[in-house]
């Protein structure tokens, strides 16, 4: 007999076949989250990689670069230089075209700074209608600088002239009564950012020309550009005889359609360029098939011209002036040929003097010790003689 109270409950039965449904269950049950978890991670990862994917290519930005263009010229005064130059690329997301406004209005600063907010108020249209936005102005002696963005991206660099003292169009090299000019340009920047740095010191109109493809070429330039220095490409040509040869230069010989590559490509290394001069070139200065075909490139980009003179025979002034290209060239000796503190002072009276005598004058340098060091000693000197430092520009014609 069972005790009295005590109940005897069924055993639950736990069949082989219950807990396969059970685990079956659970399995499914499984499988429906992680769906659920890797379908929402696909739509997330998806949405992202296609928002940041998501960029301008090349032949959009020349079309917006035509746009904004055409609005600078629409809203600048008679008279003013609008330039383009086409430097975005597919191949380098970073690269960026640049548009160059160039203002010769009314001479007060007022009429400038009117000048200025019509131009922005023009471009600021072009650039809300393609979702661009700007980045802040830095302003120095050679304008006003700024860029545009697209989610993120850099796409065109902005650049307007617009200071008194760069009202008045180029004049040719003749003396016309009034301050003489000296434009002084160091070369074969790019490499030291040392010498570099010691240039940024000096507080003149200087213009410094800048070698592609070296270790700081770009940054250089655009340091440069901010802290109201003017920038040429040095543009790598031929010599002749022992002197080194380029990696990569123009020639004689090119096959047609090779150098506007290799140009724009030097561009893309020294942004924000306002003209070029030749890095050695003997060889090629002399060609006259190839400055005939490089001077139009350099054209068409809305860029001077001057010629280093590295031999008597060079065509390539010439050639500028005969294509419609603002030029200019070295009209006195090379500043450091003998690097030494008092034969480059010697260099630099000389220059003076020519500027003193024929209104203008083009003298060109390097980044040495002693030619630093005599720029520093002599330059404070040179207003007193009558001359006015001025940047390349001011002197090609």
């Amino acid at each position: 007999m069972r005790p009295s109270g005590l109940v005897k409950r069924p055993a639950i039965a736990t069949s082989p076949r219950a807990i396969r449904i059970r685990s079956s269950d659970f399995s499914l049950f499984l499988a429906a989250v992680l769906f659920s978890f890797l379908f929402t991670l696909t739509v997330s990862i998806g949405g992202c990689k296609k928002h940041e994917q998501r960029h301008l290519g090349a032949a959009e930005i020349y079309a917006i670069t035509d746009q904004l263009a055409a609005a600078a010229k629409s809203a600048a005064p008679p008279g003013s230089e609008i330039g383009r130059n086409l430097r975005a690329s597919d191949k380098t997301p970073e690269s960026v075209d640049l548009v160059d406004v160039r203002i010769y209005g009314g001479r007060h600063e007022t009429s400038y700074r009117e000048d200025i907010a019509r131009v922005e108020q023009a471009l600021g249209g072009v650039a809300t209608s393609h979702h661009l936005t700007q980045d802040g102005q830095s302003e120095s002696r050679e304008g006003i600088v700024f860029s545009y963005r697209f989610a993120g991206v850099p796409t065109h660099t902005i650049h307007l002239h617009a200071a008194p003292a760069m009202a008045s169009r180029e004049t040719p090299r003749t003396h016309s009564g009034g301050q003489a000019r000296l434009a002084i340009i160091l070369d074969d920047l790019g490499n030291d950012r040392a010498a570099a740095e010691s240039i940024f010191a000096l507080p003149y109109a200087l213009t410094i020309s800048v070698l592609p493809e070296q270790l700081h070429s770009k940054e250089i330039a655009e340091e440069a550009q901010r802290r109201g220095y003017q920038v040429m490409l040095h543009l790598p040509m031929q010599p002749v005889g022992k002197e080194r040869a380029e990696a990569q230069e123009l020639h004689p010989g090119m096959p047609k359609g090779e150098m506007s590559v290799l140009v724009d490509r030097f561009l893309r290394e020294v942004p924000g360029v306002a003209g070029v001069n030749n890095h050695q070139g003997s060889q090629s200065t002399s060609d006259s098939a190839l400055m005939a075909e490089l001077m139009p490139l350099l054209r068409e980009r809305r860029l001077f011209y001057i010629d280093s003179r590295t031999t008597a025979a060079t065509v390539a002034y010439d050639t500028a002036q005969r294509l419609g290209v603002r030029s200019g060239y070295r009209n006195v000796p090379f500043l450091d040929d003998v690097a030494k503190v008092g034969e480059v002072r010697k260099q630099l009276q000389l220059a003076v003097l020519d500027a003193q005598k024929n209104g203008d004058a083009i003298a060109i340098g390097h980044p040495h010790e002693a030619t630093l060091r005599a720029l520093r000693e002599v330059l404070p000197q040179v207003k007193a003689q009558g001359v006015r430092l001025v940047f390349a520009s001011e002197v090609v014609h």
